[in-house]
């Protein structure tokens, strides 16, 4: 590789060497002390029609609710939930009509108050889809929608899926969903008195009857149902020759087809709702939020992009140690290793304060000292938090950006601060010679695997180390190899998502 061979120059190693002494100087320099949280905003707001939850109304609005409730999980700093989060909004504007028999949520898990909220529900991974039933008792933790698709048409087809899994505990306001037989039209009147019955024909895989139903169920006057191709007695009786189709049927028997430009669901749902009659029975549900907490002030920080502030490594250790592994209560196996080597190499590598480096380096020896095979999160928290009270000591808790912090709050932050860290720790591994190469490197997979809340960018990580990692041998190139790949994901997103890391690039040259 190119990087390998510039390493075996002298060239290249005056420039690893000018960055370790100009990365130093910067951390030294500038220094931001971490007194109070940055100011957070989610991703949605008063104008979609997204229910937005708090501590203070998730249990009131997910538990014995009469409709149903898909939430979405997200962190306000994970790209893939920012990417995701126009699909969302525009998902809820297309279902509002539904709301009565389900409705959409969101909460960030980014938002310190929200954390412990996410983490009872058990989240992991950002964006994280769940489905609750109607009546949902307090103890259900929601049905994770896994692998759920990215745009609105399927996610639509994922909600009905759900709905009909709905048994006793059917959504009151919700209507039958399943097909109609020839019997059940042919005394529909006689248990009946609206003016209209509208009928779907369409073939067995088909939404659009299931869709145009919860499209109308909040119009009076009308009732709307699907008829499968199968259903030859009602098939023959109104002559339906086209799949899909709609026809109207009479109290008196009499029958006509829906005129459209086409036979597709927004066609269908507009001409009934305007049919003489039919009324719409009132507005949509209100959208609960927390006006606080999605109209804060961004509160912008000057700052120089040649320096690594020590506030945003700082913001990265509390995010990363307090709130990352907080997800798992119970750290064992695959991820209590990669637990010990990341604490491992801040103890070795990171370049902070030396009350800081202090605390580090006690819970680094804890690990090593522990020969449990498991580990509660509890119990690491304490040493966090140095509840044991080591003298001088001390983990500095909540997040500030200030080379990390992003034109919206939810730019940049977190990811950006977790790349500047290992930068940083590859370069100050330098000064450690004889150190294993990979170790800083290594050590940042494991974490990215177990623990990055976005799984689609730990994915992403997890191919780039696979392809080269192993080919790193010096220091250096570790340093160089951070970078090249940190530069290639940078690439990757500038044309696809406003999240982007640190505005540094590697050596041109190297």
């Amino acid at each position: 590789m190119a990087q390998h061979r510039c390493c075996a120059t002298s060239r290249c190693s005056r420039k690893i060497s000018r960055i370790l002494n100009d990365w130093s100087l910067c951390i030294l320099m500038s220094f931001f002390f971490l007194n109070t949280p940055s100011a957070e905003a989610g991703l949605y707001s008063t104008t979609d029609q997204i229910v937005i939850l708090s501590p203070d109304t998730v249990d009131s609005v997910l538990f014995n609710s009469s409709s149903a409730l898909v939430v979405e999980f997200y962190a306000s700093w994970c790209g893939h939930c920012v990417a995701f989060s126009p699909v969302w909004k525009t998902l809820a504007e297309d279902v509002k009509e539904w709301k009565p028999a389900v409705d959409l949520a969101a909460i960030d898990c980014a938002e310190e108050a929200n954390r412990k909220t996410c983490q009872n529900f058990g989240i992991r991974g950002f964006p994280t889809l769940k489905f609750f039933h109607a009546y949902s008792q307090s103890e259900s933790k929601g049905e994770p929608l896994k692998g759920f698709p990215r745009d609105v048409r399927s996610l639509r087809r994922v909600i009905i899926k759900m709905l009909e899994t709905h048994e006793e505990t059917w959504p009151p306001a919700c209507p039958p969903l399943e097909p109609a037989s020839k019997a059940e039209i042919d005394n529909f009147f006689e248990t009946n008195s609206v003016e209209y019955l509208a009928l779907v024909f369409e073939n067995e895989k088909s939404y659009v009857g299931r869709e145009v139903t919860l499209d109308l169920l909040q119009y009076e006057n009308i009732t709307v149902r699907r008829v499968l191709s199968t259903e030859e007695g009602l098939v023959s009786k109104l002559g339906v020759t086209e799949f899909p189709s709609c026809y109207l049927y009479y109290a008196n028997g009499n029958f006509t087809r829906l005129n459209v430009l086409n036979e597709a669901r927004a066609f269908y749902s507009y001409a009934l709702q305007r049919l003489p009659g039919v009324v719409r029975a009132g507005k949509p549900q209100p959208v609960i939020t927390d006006h606080h907490k999605n109209t804060t002030k961004h509160e912008w920080r000057q700052f120089n992009r040649s320096r690594v502030y020590m506030s945003d490594l700082e913001s990265a250790l509390h995010y990363s140690l307090r709130v990352e592994l907080a997800t798992h209560a119970t750290i064992s196996g695959q991820d209590l290793r990669a637990v010990k080597d990341y604490i491992s190499i801040l103890a070795k590598y990171f370049p902070g304060r030396p009350v800081v480096k202090k605390l580090l380096q006690s819970v680094d020896k804890w690990l090593e000292e522990r020969g449990d095979s498991e580990l509660p999160y509890s119990a690491l928290k304490d040493m966090l938090d140095n509840t044991a009270q080591v003298p001088d000591a001390v983990l500095p808790e909540g997040v500030r950006w200030v080379g990390c912090q992003g034109t919206q709050p939810h730019f940049r932050g977190y990811p950006c601060s977790m790349w500047t860290l290992f930068h940083v720790l590859t370069v100050q591994a330098i000064k450690s010679p004889g150190t294993d190469p990979l170790e800083v490197l290594r050590a940042m997979r494991e974490y990215v695997h177990s623990f990055f809340g976005c799984r689609a960018c730990a994915s992403h990580f997890e191919a780039m180390a696979a392809e080269s990692m192993n080919n790193v041998r010096t220091l250096s190139t570790a340093a160089l190899w951070l970078w090249s790949r940190h530069n290639r994901v940078n690439n990757r997103l500038a044309d696809t998502s406003p999240y982007q890391g640190p505005s540094h690039r590697a050596v041109p040259s190297a």
